[in-house]
């Protein structure tokens, strides 16, 4: 799993999380048999007005929780410009509510927005 989190004033963040390209560029489509992955966007409303503690513990708690589905967790990047929290996973019946429910009890604050279901061919 590839975990990112980006801010523009340099917050201190868990090690592994690191700033990168354009989103659009680093979100993997599709797994080595060319099954399509689904994803979802969660928003944190106003985190980015938090101090860089309290963004700090978040991104500790999400990460904490999409470390707990392994492998089947194939990119995430937390955007603390905007407060937005993208995950991308293997396509498994159930899976993405399991992980979005885990979140909003760790971190209550993030509300999902946005997912592509799209379906296993």
């Amino acid at each position: 799993m590839k975990l990112a989190a980006r801010k523009a004033d340099g917050l201190a963040a868990p090690a592994q999380w690191e700033a990168g390209q354009p989103l659009w560029q680093r979100v993997p489509k599709r797994d080595a048999s060319g099954r399509p992955y689904v994803d979802f966007m969660m928003l944190a409303p106003g985190l980015n007005r938090r101090s860089a503690v309290e963004q700090h513990q978040v991104m500790v708690l999400v990460r904490g929780v999409l470390e707990r589905f392994g492998d089947d967790i194939v990119f995430a990047d937390f955007n603390l410009d905007i407060n937005v929290l993208w995950v991308s996973l293997r396509c498994q019946p159930g899976l993405m509510t399991q992980v979005v429910c885990l979140l909003r009890a760790k971190v209550p604050m993030l509300r999902l927005v946005s997912h592509s279901p799209e379906l296993m061919a």
